[in-house]
């Protein structure tokens, strides 16, 4: 005969409406990205490198998808809709950044002008670089000044 007693554990009860509390707790990735279920389809769609808001309001027209509806209320049918047409009709993601680095490259190899830009790390659609440019630039390099020859 045991001498302890046995407390039901927490996981064990649960309150009646258990099932009507719980939200879907599935993640809705797509083409690698996992894409925040409390925002509009929309919204949610841009956070994939390559789809802008105009494109996501095609891929959720394609799809019959609702614009205004969030991410955490489409169904297992509407996700995947949306899937499949990103993959058939769009380029993201991973292909399309090695596409973009494949084209900075290209114009670094001949020599134009935007590639020398790239190379040196300066803006390349004609800004002005005498005082900004900062972001491509980078961080003030401070110069020092010409020493005066003493008499």
């Amino acid at each position: 005969m045991s001498l302890t007693k046995r407390i039901p554990s927490s996981s064990n009860v649960r309150d009646k409406n258990w099932q009507t509390t719980q939200r879907n707790t599935f993640m809705a990735r797509i083409a690698g990205v996992d894409i925040p279920r409390n925002k509009r389809g929309v919204i949610s769609l841009t956070y994939i490198f390559g789809i802008g808001q105009s494109n996501a309001r095609k891929i959720l027209e394609m799809a019959g998808v609702d614009p205004d509806i969030k991410v955490d209320d489409w169904d297992d049918q509407q996700l995947t809709n949306v899937r499949n047409i990103i993959n058939e009709h769009f380029k993201v993601e991973g292909s399309l950044r090695s596409e973009v680095q494949m084209n900075v490259k290209r114009l670094m190899d001949i020599g134009c002008y935007r590639g020398i830009r790239h190379r040196i790390g300066l803006p390349l659609r004609g800004q002005k670089t005498k005082n900004n440019a900062r972001t491509r630039k980078g961080k003030k390099k401070t110069v020092a000044n010409k020493k005066k020859a003493t008499k």
